[in-house]
């Protein structure tokens, strides 16, 4: 939707991928990967909605998949990074025990300690998510 420039798809599933490349059969500056080896720095990583389903992988665990990933994408950004998740704050009795709720607090704390302090936090979109971009300079 008039996005100008190069666009690089990334997804552990071939399923996925297989799919995007179907997708964007007309479009020539897109590029759709497996595998993380292959990954570039770019200007801007974006990650949505990668993060919530956690099935039956522990709390703690899951946590470390998250800032591993989180850390990821930071190593492959030039000027910025941003992702989602569900929020912690979300009402508890529509909480589910295979998804995984963060806290928007340590996550927003997170990345000004260990990437810039120049941080936003959305919570205030409808949704029981947030969303943290974060500029690097």
């Amino acid at each position: 939707r008039g996005y100008k420039g190069q666009y690089f798809g990334f997804d552990i599933s071939e399923a996925m991928i297989k799919e995007a490349r179907r997708l964007q059969a007309k479009l020539s500056d897109c590029t759709f990967i497996t595998d993380v080896a292959k990954l570039d720095a770019v200007d801007y990583t974006i990650a949505s909605g990668i993060f919530n389903v956690k099935q039956e992988v522990p709390y703690d665990e899951w946590l470390i998949y998250v800032i591993d990933t989180i850390r990821t994408l930071a190593e492959h950004s030039h000027k910025g990074f941003a992702f989602n998740m569900l929020t912690s704050y979300s009402d508890k009795d529509k909480m589910r025990p295979d998804l995984f709720y963060g806290d928007p607090l340590f996550f927003i704390d997170y990345c000004i300690r260990n990437f810039s302090r120049h941080v936003t936090m959305l919570h205030d979109y409808g949704l029981y998510e947030f969303t943290i971009l974060v500029r690097m300079k």
